[in-house]
């Protein structure tokens, strides 16, 4: 259960706000915009905090309830900007479209590609084959992967079939876009955690549903209880 103690606002006024962020293509003065108009008055700087308090907590406890994947992934990465430099966001799907990973590095290169097979496939098991660009990078962090495993994880270099990673892409960068660049690797880190999770239960990923809940809004509540 979140700790609110010691906090001036009510736990559901916290809560909307943090979701609405990671939700929606908003910055933080829109949202302090939107709640004053619901006789709210927040600072966006308050808020901010909010989000990168919570947004942890709440995407570990989703974690403990994240559906498993297929075996067939397609992976790509994606830019993001940092303090005016693009940083790039290590992503894959499997082939129904359903997130597997994702992984905020610092260089597009190949440690930072093993780092995320890793990653990806420590929380999600071994999958049977990855469908990748044209990167020399991704290609030598699975081979990496499987020499230094003993795996025999099947790479594919077909442009079409990342087709369904690409357009994933897009809808994590609407959400982005309105956000006008981070300020910080770590704060990128902890709100691209969040946009994720949200997505993920907007595609039904997370068997943490009670009878009750019926749609991903009131997911993200029930996991911040």
């Amino acid at each position: 259960m979140l700790n609110f103690k010691r906090r001036r606002f009510q736990s559901d006024i916290i809560l909307l706000c943090t979701r609405w962020y990671l939700a929606y293509p908003l910055s933080y003065r829109n949202i302090e915009e939107m709640m004053k108009e619901r006789g709210v008055d927040v600072d966006h700087s308050t808020i901010n905090r909010w989000v990168l308090k919570y947004t942890p907590e709440i995407e570990k406890k989703f974690r403990k309830y994240k559906n498993p994947v297929g075996t067939s992934w397609r992976m790509d990465e994606t830019y993001i900007k940092i303090k005016g430099q693009w940083k790039y966001l290590y992503r894959a799907v499997d082939k129904e479209g359903r997130t597997v990973d994702f992984l905020l590095a610092a260089k597009r290169d190949r440690k930072a590609a093993k780092r995320f097979f890793k990653k990806a496939i420590g929380t999600n098991g071994t999958p049977e084959k990855i469908n990748i660009d044209k990167s020399g990078a991704n290609k030598a962090g699975i081979k990496d992967y499987n020499t230094e495993k003993g795996t025999n994880i099947e790479i594919r270099q077909c442009k079409y079939l990342n087709n369904i990673i690409e357009s994933d892409h897009r809808k994590i960068k609407q959400i982005i876009k309105p956000m006008m660049g981070f300020q910080s690797f770590n704060s990128a880190k902890i709100v691209l955690t969040g946009i994720e999770m949200v997505a993920m239960l907007r595609k039904g990923q997370s068997n943490y549903m009670p009878l009750f809940v019926q749609n991903s809004v009131d997911a993200f509540y029930e996991l911040a209880k």
